[in-house]
């Protein structure tokens, strides 16, 4: 058994490497015939349950209004992480994260209070198609046949260097099932990991495209799922769009061939709603913060314009609070308005479901199953953060916080083989630089 001890802050600092390693999907090369696209057997994946008295995907439009949704929350149970929440809700990492700043994303204190931003300004944009604003990585698509109607979902996006182009353009195929012919760029960074990858990897668990993918007329870029959910919300892509596999499914079944898509950058969103001017602030990509005091100044000029138009008194201290904390929250500006504390506080609170959905939970380990002793600590809390960064790993790393005196050892798996147990245990080093011990069958000891 190892003694093994890593700093959870050495760890923490490997988290970002981690979420934009592990959590890192291809795209650009997909293997199908135009002609596929129409006939094709799709995968069963399982639906999340409805929320009864939430609104997290489906929105009713007005000619009147461009803002959509209500602020909710939620008070934290054992075991959840802001993942979890996010994804039952809906909800990008991004999105959860802002909108809870001084809450652990990983192991937050059972009992607190979770804000759900699901409040969305609408772009600046015609209402046809797909539009998606990566400044708040959000995808927003207008039914043709429901004009009444508006779809928004979370969406993960190109980390810097491998940057999501904007611009119009549209969907040219769809595929179901697709496989990703790895391009020689992508070779090359994972050779240099030591992490080799073949050239094609088929449809299944290990296709970082998901089960649906929707080319687009940008050459080698495509709206498709992912195989690792909880990078949703994060630049994470080689520069396609990514969703929830739940929300792929349904957005690929809802668009055709020939569909619209705008790719647009808008960080500051301006709404009225109930008679009340509502700004929502998103901090602008990295790629085009050089650019963030211009749009500030252009946003600054709008509102100006409209104080005079309509003839209304705008608070400009809290635009300039809602523009520095850039949370995505819709808040009402004009002076008359409620301050941003009566607005959180006023949201609707929700209870807990039965089971969040898809939460990861490790199976039971039996004294004939093959584990990894992952690493052991002092703290544990320490030991929970590392425990729940490998349950939401994409294959998921089964682990469990077990304690032995005075220790808490993370302990990955079960695995049916020693070869399983090797596979796991390279994912474990190359993503978190972590030298694990294997445990046979029958070393282990969860009591």
């Amino acid at each position: 058994m190892s003694d093994f001890k890593k700093p959870i802050s050495s760890v923490v600092q490997l988290l970002g490497v981690v979420l934009l390693s592990t959590l890192i999907s291809g795209c650009q090369h997909l293997i199908f015939s135009p002609d596929e696209t129409d006939n094709m057997v799709t995968p069963d994946v399982q639906q999340p349950p409805k929320t009864e008295n939430v609104v997290t995907h489906e929105f009713q439009l007005s000619a009147s209004e461009n803002m959509i949704g209500e602020i909710a929350a939620i008070n934290v149970r054992e075991n959840d992480t802001l993942s979890d929440i996010a994804r039952h809700f809906g909800l990008g990492y991004n999105d959860i994260s802002r909108a809870n700043p001084n809450i652990s994303p990983w192991t937050p204190v059972t009992g607190s209070r979770v804000l759900l931003p699901l409040q969305f300004i609408l772009p600046d944009s015609a209402h046809k198609g797909i539009t998606l604003n990566l400044a708040n990585m959000r995808l927003f698509y207008y039914p043709k046949q429901q004009p009444d109607k508006v779809f928004t979902y979370p969406v993960g996006i190109g980390r810097q260097g491998w940057n999501t182009p904007m611009g119009l353009t549209s969907i040219v195929a769809k595929k179901a099932n697709p496989s990703w012919v790895v391009p020689e760029s992508i070779h090359q960074e994972h050779t240099q990991k030591g992490d080799p990858l073949p050239k094609v990897i088929a449809s299944g668990p290990d296709n970082p495209l998901g089960f649906y993918a929707m080319y687009l007329g940008f050459p080698r870029y495509l709206i498709h799922g992912t195989n690792k959910p909880y990078g949703i919300g994060m630049q994470i892509s080689h520069g396609c769009v990514q969703l929830y596999p739940e929300d792929i499914e349904e957005l690929f079944k809802n668009t055709s061939v020939g569909e619209p898509v705008r790719i647009i950058h808008q960080p500051y969103l301006t709404a009225w709603h109930q008679n009340m001017l509502y700004l929502e602030a998103n901090a602008p990509l990295q790629k085009l913060a050089q650019d963030k005091a211009g749009l500030k100044k252009q946003l600054l000029k709008q509102l100006h314009q409209i104080s005079s138009k309509k003839n209304v008194s705008i608070d400009w201290e809290k635009v300039e609070r809602i523009i520095q904390r850039s949370d995505g929250i819709p808040m009402p500006i004009l002076t008359e308005s409620p301050s941003e504390a009566a607005v959180l506080a006023n949201a609707v609170q929700l209870e807990h479901p039965q089971q969040l959905y898809q939460q990861p939970v490790a199976e039971e380990l039996k004294e004939s199953d093959w584990a990894i002793l992952v690493a052991s600590f002092d703290n544990e809390t320490d030991a929970q953060q590392l425990t729940t960064m490998l349950n939401h790993q994409g294959p998921i790393i089964p682990a469990r916080k077990i304690q032995k005196e005075n220790t808490y050892q993370v302990i990955a798996g079960p695995f049916k083989d020693k070869k399983e147990v090797n596979a796991v245990a390279k994912r474990i080093h190359t993503d978190f630089e972590i030298d694990v011990t294997p445990l046979k069958p029958r070393l282990i000891s969860v009591n």
